[in-house]
Protein backbone atom coordinates (compact mmCIF):
# COMPACT_ATOMS: atom_id res chain seq x y z
CA UNK A 1 0.00 0.00 0.00
CA UNK A 2 1.29 3.58 -0.56
CA UNK A 3 2.47 5.34 2.43
CA UNK A 4 0.93 8.39 2.96
CA UNK A 5 4.65 9.96 3.38
CA UNK A 6 5.70 8.64 -0.06
CA UNK A 7 3.19 11.14 -1.83
CA UNK A 8 5.54 13.33 -3.05
CA UNK A 9 6.04 14.16 -6.77
CA UNK A 10 9.66 15.24 -8.83
CA UNK A 11 12.24 13.31 -5.87
CA UNK A 12 15.96 13.04 -7.16
CA UNK A 13 16.65 9.61 -7.73
CA UNK A 14 20.52 8.36 -7.88
CA UNK A 15 21.89 5.04 -8.80
CA UNK A 16 23.42 2.99 -6.21
CA UNK A 17 24.83 0.02 -7.11
CA UNK A 18 25.46 -2.33 -10.40
CA UNK A 19 25.65 -5.33 -11.34
CA UNK A 20 26.77 -6.86 -14.93
CA UNK A 21 26.91 -10.17 -17.05
CA UNK A 22 28.24 -9.35 -20.42
CA UNK A 23 30.68 -10.62 -23.24
CA UNK A 24 33.62 -8.62 -21.69
CA UNK A 25 33.52 -9.78 -18.59
CA UNK A 26 31.31 -11.57 -15.59
CA UNK A 27 31.31 -8.16 -13.54
CA UNK A 28 30.92 -4.82 -13.58
CA UNK A 29 34.51 -3.93 -13.31
CA UNK A 30 35.79 -6.66 -15.87
CA UNK A 31 33.42 -5.41 -18.07
CA UNK A 32 34.29 -1.39 -17.22
CA UNK A 33 38.20 -2.45 -17.99
CA UNK A 34 37.17 -4.51 -21.25
CA UNK A 35 35.79 -1.31 -22.53
CA UNK A 36 38.50 1.37 -21.34
CA UNK A 37 40.84 -1.24 -23.30
CA UNK A 38 38.65 -1.53 -26.61
CA UNK A 39 38.15 -4.93 -26.17
CA UNK A 40 35.72 -7.03 -28.31
CA UNK A 41 33.70 -9.56 -27.23
CA UNK A 42 32.61 -11.07 -29.55
CA UNK A 43 34.47 -14.41 -31.20
CA UNK A 44 32.31 -17.80 -33.09
CA UNK A 45 29.42 -19.20 -31.49
CA UNK A 46 29.72 -21.93 -29.15
CA UNK A 47 26.36 -22.60 -27.80
CA UNK A 48 25.60 -24.51 -30.66
CA UNK A 49 26.66 -26.03 -34.27
CA UNK A 50 26.43 -22.82 -36.36
CA UNK A 51 27.83 -24.67 -38.96
CA UNK A 52 25.01 -24.36 -41.51
CA UNK A 53 24.08 -20.44 -40.84
CA UNK A 54 25.42 -17.88 -42.69
CA UNK A 55 26.46 -15.76 -39.39
CA UNK A 56 29.12 -18.01 -37.56
CA UNK A 57 29.82 -15.09 -34.76
CA UNK A 58 28.30 -14.20 -31.87
CA UNK A 59 28.94 -11.87 -28.31
CA UNK A 60 28.74 -14.53 -26.04
CA UNK A 61 29.07 -14.57 -21.84
CA UNK A 62 32.01 -16.35 -21.41
CA UNK A 63 32.93 -18.50 -18.57
CA UNK A 64 30.43 -18.05 -16.74
CA UNK A 65 29.39 -20.58 -13.55
CA UNK A 66 25.29 -20.04 -12.23
CA UNK A 67 26.35 -21.69 -9.37
CA UNK A 68 28.31 -18.74 -8.09
CA UNK A 69 25.76 -16.78 -7.94
CA UNK A 70 22.84 -19.24 -7.35
CA UNK A 71 22.32 -23.05 -6.01
CA UNK A 72 22.69 -25.05 -8.65
CA UNK A 73 18.96 -26.94 -8.09
CA UNK A 74 17.93 -23.61 -8.93
CA UNK A 75 19.85 -22.69 -12.06
CA UNK A 76 18.90 -25.87 -13.98
CA UNK A 77 15.00 -24.32 -13.70
CA UNK A 78 16.38 -21.36 -15.07
CA UNK A 79 16.94 -20.35 -18.83
CA UNK A 80 20.50 -18.88 -19.23
CA UNK A 81 18.78 -15.21 -19.50
CA UNK A 82 17.38 -15.68 -15.73
CA UNK A 83 20.66 -17.11 -14.81
CA UNK A 84 22.22 -13.60 -15.97
CA UNK A 85 19.63 -11.87 -14.78
CA UNK A 86 19.62 -13.60 -10.89
CA UNK A 87 23.54 -13.34 -10.87
CA UNK A 88 23.87 -9.26 -12.26
CA UNK A 89 20.98 -8.38 -9.59
CA UNK A 90 23.44 -10.31 -6.72
CA UNK A 91 26.06 -8.32 -7.69
CA UNK A 92 23.86 -4.81 -7.49
CA UNK A 93 22.34 -5.12 -4.19
CA UNK A 94 25.78 -6.48 -2.79
CA UNK A 95 27.61 -3.15 -4.43
CA UNK A 96 24.23 -1.26 -3.10
CA UNK A 97 24.78 -2.44 0.38
CA UNK A 98 21.21 -3.41 0.72
CA UNK A 99 21.71 -7.67 0.69
CA UNK A 100 20.21 -8.78 3.95
CA UNK A 101 18.36 -5.81 4.68
CA UNK A 102 14.47 -7.05 5.01
CA UNK A 103 13.29 -3.46 5.66
CA UNK A 104 13.89 -1.98 2.78
CA UNK A 105 13.79 -5.32 -0.13
CA UNK A 106 10.57 -5.80 1.94
CA UNK A 107 9.52 -2.64 -0.17
CA UNK A 108 12.19 -2.84 -3.24
CA UNK A 109 10.67 -3.34 -6.64
CA UNK A 110 11.49 -4.65 -9.76
CA UNK A 111 11.78 -3.83 -13.15
CA UNK A 112 13.04 -5.66 -15.65
CA UNK A 113 13.15 -5.62 -19.76
CA UNK A 114 13.46 -8.75 -21.85
CA UNK A 115 13.20 -8.92 -25.36
CA UNK A 116 12.08 -12.36 -25.90
CA UNK A 117 12.94 -14.36 -23.19
CA UNK A 118 13.92 -17.73 -23.27
CA UNK A 119 14.19 -18.21 -27.11
CA UNK A 120 16.78 -21.60 -26.40
CA UNK A 121 14.33 -23.27 -24.11
CA UNK A 122 11.67 -22.58 -26.59
CA UNK A 123 13.41 -24.19 -29.40
CA UNK A 124 14.54 -27.00 -27.48
CA UNK A 125 11.06 -27.87 -26.22
CA UNK A 126 9.28 -27.67 -29.23
CA UNK A 127 11.90 -29.95 -30.92
CA UNK A 128 11.40 -32.47 -27.92
CA UNK A 129 7.76 -32.23 -27.86
CA UNK A 130 7.90 -33.12 -31.30
CA UNK A 131 9.91 -36.14 -30.72
CA UNK A 132 7.02 -37.06 -28.22
CA UNK A 133 4.37 -37.26 -30.82
CA UNK A 134 3.50 -33.70 -29.70
CA UNK A 135 1.76 -34.94 -26.25
CA UNK A 136 4.92 -34.20 -24.29
CA UNK A 137 6.84 -32.05 -23.13
CA UNK A 138 9.74 -31.24 -20.24
CA UNK A 139 7.28 -29.66 -17.43
CA UNK A 140 9.61 -26.39 -16.38
CA UNK A 141 9.36 -25.59 -20.57
CA UNK A 142 6.70 -22.54 -19.77
CA UNK A 143 8.16 -21.13 -16.67
CA UNK A 144 11.42 -21.23 -18.02
CA UNK A 145 10.61 -19.66 -21.41
CA UNK A 146 8.32 -16.53 -20.13
CA UNK A 147 10.21 -12.81 -20.40
CA UNK A 148 8.94 -11.95 -16.30
CA UNK A 149 10.46 -15.35 -15.18
CA UNK A 150 13.76 -13.13 -14.53
CA UNK A 151 12.31 -10.92 -12.43
CA UNK A 152 9.94 -13.74 -10.37
CA UNK A 153 13.55 -15.32 -9.81
CA UNK A 154 15.67 -12.19 -8.24
CA UNK A 155 12.37 -11.71 -6.00
CA UNK A 156 12.51 -15.07 -4.78
CA UNK A 157 16.37 -15.46 -4.34
CA UNK A 158 16.65 -12.32 -2.56
CA UNK A 159 13.56 -11.71 -0.62
CA UNK A 160 12.31 -8.65 -2.58
CA UNK A 161 8.37 -7.49 -2.18
CA UNK A 162 7.28 -5.15 -3.81
CA UNK A 163 6.40 -4.41 -7.74
CA UNK A 164 7.78 -7.20 -9.97
CA UNK A 165 7.08 -5.82 -13.59
CA UNK A 166 8.43 -7.23 -17.04
CA UNK A 167 8.85 -4.93 -20.20
CA UNK A 168 9.28 -6.10 -23.85
CA UNK A 169 9.51 -3.35 -26.46
CA UNK A 170 11.81 -5.41 -28.40
CA UNK A 171 15.92 -3.45 -28.54
CA UNK A 172 14.15 -0.76 -25.98
CA UNK A 173 13.18 -3.03 -23.56
CA UNK A 174 16.15 -2.48 -20.87
CA UNK A 175 15.77 1.49 -21.48
CA UNK A 176 11.79 1.08 -20.90
CA UNK A 177 12.58 -0.31 -17.71
CA UNK A 178 14.77 2.48 -16.34
CA UNK A 179 12.58 4.95 -17.15
CA UNK A 180 9.27 2.85 -15.29
CA UNK A 181 11.52 2.41 -12.38
CA UNK A 182 12.69 5.89 -12.58
CA UNK A 183 9.03 7.31 -12.67
CA UNK A 184 8.31 4.90 -9.81
CA UNK A 185 11.15 6.00 -7.71
CA UNK A 186 11.09 10.11 -8.61
CA UNK A 187 7.02 10.00 -7.78
CA UNK A 188 7.31 7.82 -4.13
CA UNK A 189 5.67 4.80 -5.09
CA UNK A 190 8.93 3.22 -4.03
CA UNK A 191 12.14 4.20 -2.47
CA UNK A 192 14.48 1.23 -4.05
CA UNK A 193 13.85 -0.31 -7.17
CA UNK A 194 16.07 -2.99 -9.23
CA UNK A 195 16.02 -2.34 -12.71
CA UNK A 196 17.46 -3.23 -16.13
CA UNK A 197 17.31 -6.07 -18.28
CA UNK A 198 18.37 -9.62 -19.65
CA UNK A 199 18.87 -11.27 -22.69
CA UNK A 200 20.04 -14.75 -24.18
CA UNK A 201 18.58 -15.48 -27.71
CA UNK A 202 22.12 -17.07 -29.50
CA UNK A 203 20.37 -20.53 -30.19
CA UNK A 204 19.93 -21.67 -34.07
CA UNK A 205 16.16 -20.34 -34.24
CA UNK A 206 17.43 -16.90 -33.06
CA UNK A 207 20.40 -16.30 -35.11
CA UNK A 208 18.46 -18.16 -38.56
CA UNK A 209 15.27 -15.30 -37.62
CA UNK A 210 17.51 -12.45 -38.10
CA UNK A 211 19.69 -14.20 -40.36
CA UNK A 212 16.40 -14.26 -42.91
CA UNK A 213 15.79 -10.31 -42.12
CA UNK A 214 19.33 -9.56 -43.18
CA UNK A 215 19.87 -7.90 -40.27
CA UNK A 216 23.08 -9.53 -38.85
CA UNK A 217 26.80 -9.34 -39.63
CA UNK A 218 28.24 -11.51 -42.12
CA UNK A 219 31.68 -11.93 -43.53
CA UNK A 220 33.87 -11.19 -40.86
CA UNK A 221 34.61 -15.59 -40.07
CA UNK A 222 38.48 -14.55 -40.37
CA UNK A 223 38.44 -12.16 -37.39
CA UNK A 224 34.96 -11.24 -35.62
CA UNK A 225 36.30 -9.07 -33.55
CA UNK A 226 36.19 -6.73 -36.63
CA UNK A 227 32.20 -7.39 -37.52
CA UNK A 228 30.64 -4.83 -35.16
CA UNK A 229 32.39 -1.08 -36.89
CA UNK A 230 29.13 1.46 -36.28
CA UNK A 231 29.80 4.38 -38.98
CA UNK A 232 32.30 2.66 -40.80
CA UNK A 233 31.34 1.82 -44.56
CA UNK A 234 32.06 -2.07 -44.25
CA UNK A 235 29.35 -1.94 -41.36
CA UNK A 236 26.49 -4.63 -42.96
CA UNK A 237 24.50 -6.18 -39.72
CA UNK A 238 24.57 -6.06 -35.77
CA UNK A 239 26.92 -8.30 -34.00
CA UNK A 240 24.07 -10.84 -31.37
CA UNK A 241 24.86 -10.45 -27.80
CA UNK A 242 23.65 -11.91 -24.94
CA UNK A 243 23.98 -10.48 -21.15
CA UNK A 244 22.01 -8.61 -18.19
CA UNK A 245 22.91 -5.71 -16.26
CA UNK A 246 20.93 -4.28 -13.08
CA UNK A 247 20.95 -1.06 -11.36
CA UNK A 248 19.63 -0.40 -8.14
CA UNK A 249 17.81 2.98 -8.71
CA UNK A 250 16.88 4.72 -5.12
CA UNK A 251 15.80 7.94 -3.29
CA UNK A 252 18.48 10.54 -3.17
CA UNK A 253 17.64 11.31 0.53
CA UNK A 254 16.85 7.54 1.47
CA UNK A 255 20.26 6.43 -0.15
CA UNK A 256 21.87 9.86 2.28
CA UNK A 257 20.70 8.21 5.22
CA UNK A 258 22.21 4.81 5.20
CA UNK A 259 25.73 6.24 4.00
CA UNK A 260 25.14 4.18 0.33
CA UNK A 261 27.91 5.01 -2.69
CA UNK A 262 26.25 7.33 -5.18
CA UNK A 263 27.23 6.50 -8.86
CA UNK A 264 25.09 9.46 -10.27
CA UNK A 265 21.96 10.66 -10.59
CA UNK A 266 19.35 9.62 -13.13
CA UNK A 267 17.70 12.75 -14.19
CA UNK A 268 15.31 12.40 -17.04
CA UNK A 269 13.98 9.99 -19.63
CA UNK A 270 12.19 9.70 -23.20
CA UNK A 271 9.80 7.86 -25.44
CA UNK A 272 8.27 8.37 -28.87
CA UNK A 273 7.67 6.11 -31.74
CA UNK A 274 8.69 6.00 -34.76
CA UNK A 275 5.38 5.26 -36.94
CA UNK A 276 7.27 4.36 -39.48
CA UNK A 277 8.63 0.49 -40.22
CA UNK A 278 8.42 -2.92 -38.24
CA UNK A 279 12.47 -3.34 -38.49
CA UNK A 280 13.52 -0.13 -40.20
CA UNK A 281 14.02 3.45 -38.47
CA UNK A 282 12.94 6.58 -39.92
CA UNK A 283 15.59 7.46 -42.20
CA UNK A 284 15.69 11.01 -40.84
CA UNK A 285 15.49 9.94 -37.27
CA UNK A 286 12.00 11.49 -36.51
CA UNK A 287 11.67 9.54 -33.48
CA UNK A 288 14.95 9.41 -32.18
CA UNK A 289 15.22 13.61 -32.46
CA UNK A 290 12.12 13.30 -30.53
CA UNK A 291 13.16 10.69 -27.44
CA UNK A 292 16.29 12.77 -27.05
CA UNK A 293 13.99 15.98 -26.88
CA UNK A 294 11.83 14.68 -24.44
CA UNK A 295 14.31 13.04 -22.36
CA UNK A 296 16.32 16.73 -22.00
CA UNK A 297 13.22 18.35 -21.22
CA UNK A 298 11.91 16.20 -18.86
CA UNK A 299 15.40 16.56 -17.01
CA UNK A 300 15.02 20.45 -16.87
CA UNK A 301 17.98 20.52 -19.58
CA UNK A 302 19.74 22.21 -22.05
CA UNK A 303 20.78 20.48 -25.22
CA UNK A 304 24.43 22.64 -24.27
CA UNK A 305 24.47 20.29 -20.79
CA UNK A 306 24.95 17.37 -22.67
CA UNK A 307 28.91 15.98 -23.12
CA UNK A 308 28.14 12.86 -24.24
CA UNK A 309 25.95 10.31 -25.99
CA UNK A 310 25.93 6.90 -25.78
CA UNK A 311 24.16 5.69 -28.96
CA UNK A 312 21.77 2.60 -30.40
CA UNK A 313 24.38 2.59 -33.27
CA UNK A 314 23.74 -1.29 -34.01
CA UNK A 315 26.33 -1.13 -37.17
CA UNK A 316 23.58 -1.32 -40.01
CA UNK A 317 23.63 0.16 -42.83
CA UNK A 318 20.45 3.09 -42.32
CA UNK A 319 20.51 2.90 -38.36
CA UNK A 320 23.76 4.87 -37.91
CA UNK A 321 23.27 7.19 -40.38
CA UNK A 322 19.80 7.65 -39.27
CA UNK A 323 20.51 8.31 -35.41
CA UNK A 324 23.89 11.24 -36.62
CA UNK A 325 21.03 13.14 -38.48
CA UNK A 326 18.72 13.21 -35.48
CA UNK A 327 21.81 14.22 -33.31
CA UNK A 328 22.54 17.04 -35.77
CA UNK A 329 18.58 18.04 -36.32
CA UNK A 330 18.22 18.07 -32.14
CA UNK A 331 21.65 19.49 -31.31
CA UNK A 332 22.36 21.63 -34.16
CA UNK A 333 26.44 23.33 -33.37
CA UNK A 334 26.38 21.99 -30.01
CA UNK A 335 26.77 18.10 -31.73
CA UNK A 336 30.25 19.12 -32.29
CA UNK A 337 31.65 19.61 -29.35
CA UNK A 338 30.11 16.43 -28.39
CA UNK A 339 31.18 13.54 -27.51
CA UNK A 340 29.42 10.13 -29.37
CA UNK A 341 30.21 6.69 -29.19
CA UNK A 342 28.80 2.79 -29.82
CA UNK A 343 29.64 0.19 -27.24
CA UNK A 344 27.77 -2.19 -29.56
CA UNK A 345 31.40 -1.88 -31.54
CA UNK A 346 32.73 -4.05 -28.30
CA UNK A 347 29.62 -5.94 -26.50
CA UNK A 348 27.63 -6.88 -29.89
CA UNK A 349 23.91 -6.21 -29.61
CA UNK A 350 22.67 -7.43 -26.46
CA UNK A 351 18.60 -7.10 -27.72
CA UNK A 352 16.78 -6.42 -24.69
CA UNK A 353 19.39 -6.04 -22.30
CA UNK A 354 21.43 -3.48 -24.51
CA UNK A 355 19.85 -0.70 -23.02
CA UNK A 356 20.70 -1.84 -19.85
CA UNK A 357 23.94 -2.09 -20.54
CA UNK A 358 24.32 0.86 -22.37
CA UNK A 359 22.88 2.82 -19.60
CA UNK A 360 25.50 1.31 -16.74
CA UNK A 361 28.45 2.32 -18.84
CA UNK A 362 26.91 5.95 -19.49
CA UNK A 363 26.93 6.18 -15.78
CA UNK A 364 30.52 4.69 -15.39
CA UNK A 365 31.35 7.54 -18.34
CA UNK A 366 29.71 10.19 -15.66
CA UNK A 367 31.42 9.02 -12.65
CA UNK A 368 34.77 8.30 -14.06
CA UNK A 369 35.62 11.10 -16.52
CA UNK A 370 36.14 8.77 -19.24
CA UNK A 371 34.04 7.97 -22.62
CA UNK A 372 33.99 4.81 -24.20
CA UNK A 373 35.29 4.59 -27.61
CA UNK A 374 33.86 3.15 -31.03
CA UNK A 375 35.91 0.14 -32.34
CA UNK A 376 36.68 -1.23 -35.52
CA UNK A 377 36.93 2.15 -37.47
CA UNK A 378 39.55 2.49 -40.52
CA UNK A 379 40.90 5.63 -42.14
CA UNK A 380 39.52 5.12 -46.03
CA UNK A 381 36.58 3.34 -45.16
CA UNK A 382 34.48 6.49 -44.61
CA UNK A 383 30.57 6.73 -45.52
CA UNK A 384 29.97 9.25 -47.53
CA UNK A 385 26.91 10.08 -45.43
CA UNK A 386 28.00 9.95 -42.36
CA UNK A 387 29.56 13.47 -41.18
CA UNK A 388 32.95 12.38 -39.63
CA UNK A 389 33.67 15.70 -38.19
CA UNK A 390 31.01 14.66 -35.26
CA UNK A 391 33.49 13.09 -32.33
CA UNK A 392 32.52 9.61 -33.02
CA UNK A 393 35.15 8.73 -30.35
CA UNK A 394 37.25 6.45 -32.46
CA UNK A 395 39.35 3.42 -31.30
CA UNK A 396 40.51 5.11 -28.13
CA UNK A 397 38.64 6.15 -24.45
CA UNK A 398 39.23 9.58 -24.23
CA UNK A 399 39.07 11.76 -20.93
CA UNK A 400 36.84 14.91 -20.28
CA UNK A 401 34.29 15.94 -18.00
CA UNK A 402 31.21 14.51 -18.57
CA UNK A 403 28.86 16.65 -17.20
CA UNK A 404 25.67 14.74 -18.54
CA UNK A 405 24.70 11.59 -20.70
CA UNK A 406 22.23 10.51 -22.43
CA UNK A 407 21.86 6.22 -23.58
CA UNK A 408 19.58 5.88 -26.94
CA UNK A 409 18.02 2.43 -27.50
CA UNK A 410 15.82 2.20 -30.62
CA UNK A 411 13.76 -1.16 -30.73
CA UNK A 412 11.89 -3.07 -33.84
CA UNK A 413 8.67 -1.39 -34.22
CA UNK A 414 9.54 1.82 -34.12
CA UNK A 415 10.25 2.21 -30.09
CA UNK A 416 12.24 4.74 -28.94
CA UNK A 417 13.70 4.98 -25.43
CA UNK A 418 16.76 7.97 -23.77
CA UNK A 419 17.46 7.65 -20.24
CA UNK A 420 19.35 10.74 -19.29
CA UNK A 421 22.38 10.56 -16.20
CA UNK A 422 24.66 12.95 -14.70
CA UNK A 423 27.37 14.13 -12.27
CA UNK A 424 25.65 13.74 -8.33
Amino acid sequence: MLRENKKMANRRVVITGMGAVTPLGNTVEETWQGIKDCKSGIGPITLFDASVNKVHYAAEVKNFDPALYMDSKDARKMARFTQFGVAAAKMALDDSGLMGNEAVLDETGIILGVGIGGLEETEADVISMAKMGGVKTNPMAIPKLIPNEVGGNIAIQYGLHGPVESVATACSSGTDALGIAFDMVRSGRLDCCLTGGAESTICQFGVVGFEVLHALSTGFDDDPTKASRPFDKKRNGFVMGEGSAILVFEEYEHAKARGAKIYAEMVGGGLSADAYHMTAPHPEGHGAVLVMKNAIEDAGMSIEDIDYINVHGTSTPLGDIAELKAIKQLFGEHAYKMNISSTKSMTGHLLGAAGAVEAMLSVLAVKNDIIPPTINFHEGDEDPEIDYNLNLTFNTAQKRVVRAALSNTFGFGGHNACVLFKKI
